[in-house]
C-alpha cells in the first residue's frame, strides 16, 4: 500500500474513531428519556414491547463502526478505539461533575435544578455503561473475529449478528440491572426493558448488515484489499 493509501485509511480510520466516541458520549448523557416505538402494540411483563431508552438510538452505530475496523483495521485498532471511548465518558463525567458545582446564576435558563434533574444521575449512567460497554464491545471484537477465522474471512453477515446480539444481550441486560440496584428505574420494569432493548438492538443489527456490506465493499475497492485482508496502519 503507498504512503497516500495509508494516510487516506488513517484519517477515515481516525473519522469513525471520533463518529463512534460521539455515538458512545451522547448515549451516555442523554439515557434519562424513555420513549415507546409502537410498530405493533404488544405488552410483556408489564411494559410495552419497545419501551426504550432513546439513549439506544445512538448506541447500536458504535457496535457498526467496530464491526467495520475489525473487518478493514483488525482486532487491536478496534479494542484501541473501545479504550479512546472508555476515557472520552471518563473525562464527559468530570465535566458534568465540575459543572454541577459551580452555581448557576439567577437569571440562567437552566437553573441549578433543573441541570441536576437532566444530569443528577449521570455519574451512576456513565459508571454503568462503562461496565457493560467494556465487556459488550470487547466480548463483540472477540466473537467477531472468531466468526471471521472460522468462516476465513467469508460469511459477514454471520459474524455481524451474532456477535452484535451475544454482546447487546450482555449490555442490555446489566446496564438495565444496576439502574435498577441504584434506583433510577422501578424493578418491575425489569423484564420488560431488558427484552424491548434486546429485540430493538437485534432488529437494529439486521438492519445495519448490508450498510457494513456497502462500508466492507467501499473499503476493499478503494484500497484494492482482499477478503480477509486488514489494513495496517504502521
Amino acid at each position: 500500500m503507498s504512503l497516500r493509501d495509508k494516510l487516506a485509511a488513517q484519517r477515515i480510520y481516525l473519522l469513525l474513531g471520533g463518529l463512534f466516541i460521539t455515538s458512545l458520549v451522547v448515549s451516555n448523557l442523554i439515557f434519562q428519556k424513555f420513549f415507546y416505538w409502537h410498530p405493533i402494540d404488544i405488552e410483556i411483563f408489564g411494559s410495552k414491547l419497545f419501551e426504550i431508552s432513546v439513549g439506544v438510538l445512538p448506541y447500536p452505530i458504535t457496535f457498526l463502526i467496530t464491526d467495520l475496523i475489525s473487518e478493514i483495521y483488525g482486532k487491536k485498532r478496534a479494542n484501541d478505539v473501545v479504550v479512546v471511548g472508555i476515557f472520552a465518558s471518563l473525562f464527559s463525567l468530570l465535566i458534568i461533575h465540575v459543572s454541577s458545582l459551580v452555581p448557576a446564576t439567577p437569571w440562567s435558563y437552566v437553573d441549578d435544578t433543573m441541570f441536576n434533574t437532566v444530569f443528577g444521575n449521570t455519574s451512576i449512567a456513565v459508571f454503568s455503561s462503562m461496565i457493560t460497554y467494556l465487556f459488550a464491545q470487547f466480548i463483540d471484537i472477540q466473537i467477531y473475529h472468531f466468526w471471521k477465522r472460522l468462516t476465513f474471512g467469508k460469511h459477514l453477515w454471520l459474524r455481524n449478528n451474532f456477535s452484535t446480539w451475544f454482546s447487546q444481550f450482555i449490555d442490555t441486560f446489566t446496564i438495565v440491572f444496576l439502574l435498577c440496584s441504584f434506583g433510577i428505574i422501578e424493578w418491575e420494569n425489569f423484564k420488560g426493558l431488558v427484552l424491548s432493548g434486546f429485540l430493538f438492538k437485534v432488529l437494529i443489527a439486521a438492519c445495519d448488515t448490508p450498510f457494513l456490506y456497502l462500508g466492507v465493499f467501499l473499503f476493499r475497492k478503494r484500497f484494492r484489499l482482499k477478503v480477509n485482508q486488514e489494513i495496517d496502519l504502521l
